[in-house]
């Protein structure tokens, strides 16, 4: 799915979109802004790779990341809100996952990326299992959010 077609579907719906990105440390940003005319869709872009970063842009709480990790569903869906919360943005992403080689464990693999969406105040989470080195990871994962911005945007 490229780019270009959720570009498109955003300015053609006049959508704002925002990101927070912890393992794919500013991948999908780049990308969406490798676009011209995404400043016309593309807000901003928090790059939150600490837990204090986080805590301290997304209002995650210390608490859940104690419980359930920077990996974990819950703190997906806490940066997605964060992401709405501080950007206003009518579309919103999150992505924190473990893209490798090191820091897997067996319950949280290498490759296993939790993601949040907020598209137009749906709000949903989603886990998937991504394969390969650390950079086939990062790319499946950015590619994992065009395509489900692209069917929910195009539902």
């Amino acid at each position: 799915m490229k780019i270009q077609t959720l570009s498109q579907l955003l300015v053609d719906q006049s959508l704002t979109l925002s990101v927070a990105e912890s393992c794919t440390g500013g991948n999908l940003s780049a990308l969406f802004t490798s676009v011209s005319g995404s400043s016309t869709y593309f807000d901003r872009g928090y790059i939150t790779y600490s837990n204090q970063a986080k805590i301290d842009m997304l209002n995650v709480d210390a608490k859940v990341l104690d419980q359930f990790g920077a990996v974990s569903e819950q703190t997906a869906a806490q940066m997605v809100d964060g992401v709405i919360q501080n950007s206003h943005s009518d579309v919103a992403v999150s992505i924190t996952g473990i893209a490798g080689p090191t820091g897997g464990t067996i319950e949280k693999p290498v490759g296993m990326v939790c993601f949040g969406f907020c598209v137009k105040d749906k709000h949903f989470i989603e886990t998937q299992f991504f394969s390969g080195d650390r950079k086939a990871i990062v790319a499946s994962s950015v590619d994992f959010v065009i395509k489900t911005l692209v069917n929910e945007l195009s539902a």
